[in-house]
């Protein structure tokens, strides 16, 4: 069986300038749980040697343990460490786990009447479990579609998050 590879892209307009977008997406913590509806831990993050003190060294030893639960009733564990850091600009990541491939987070500045930036997210991964393998060819697009109404559901917290208002896991 030849696997799938999934390319999924999302684009999202955020009310903020990209080194606050930034200061939330690479955080070092990865905090994203507590704004992403549908995403948790699923253990703790796994921190290798830091070669400095910098957030940007922080990343990239880290790697977290995350979990997504799609609007199809399944739940994908994903790890994901961080491979290149270019703040506030770029992340790469790997991904392991139930998918496993790549990603990368692009902010650029959109703003012409305030702050307002552009957030390119890219992944590029297989799915691992047996299940999913077996049903792509023809739920591929059922997939498709809940990925992107998870990124929207994150979209949403992020927003809310850049906005000071607390949301989806009650905080």
């Amino acid at each position: 069986m030849v696997e799938r590879q999934y390319d999924l892209m999302s684009t999202w307009h955020l009310d903020a300038d990209p080194e606050s977008v930034w200061s939330v997406i690479a955080d070092p913590d990865m905090s994203w749980p507590t704004w992403w509806p549908g995403c948790s831990f699923g253990g703790p993050l796994v921190r290798s040697a830091i070669s400095s003190e910098s957030p940007a060294a922080v990343l990239l030893a880290t790697t977290a343990p995350l979990r997504f639960r799609a609007a199809l009733g399944y739940k994908l564990g994903i790890t994901v460490h961080p491979t290149m850091v270019k703040p506030p600009h770029r992340i790469e990541f790997d991904a392991g786990g139930d998918l496993v491939g790549t990603g990368s987070v692009a902010l650029f500045p959109a703003g012409r009447d305030g702050p307002l930036t552009k957030m390119q997210i890219e992944w590029r991964v297989r799915p691992t479990q047996r299940w999913m393998r077996l049903l792509t060819p023809i739920a591929a697009p059922a997939f498709t579609a809940a990925h992107r109404h998870l990124m929207r559901k994150g979209e949403r917290g992020l927003r809310a998050e850049l906005a000071g208002v607390k949301t989806c896991n009650g905080k």
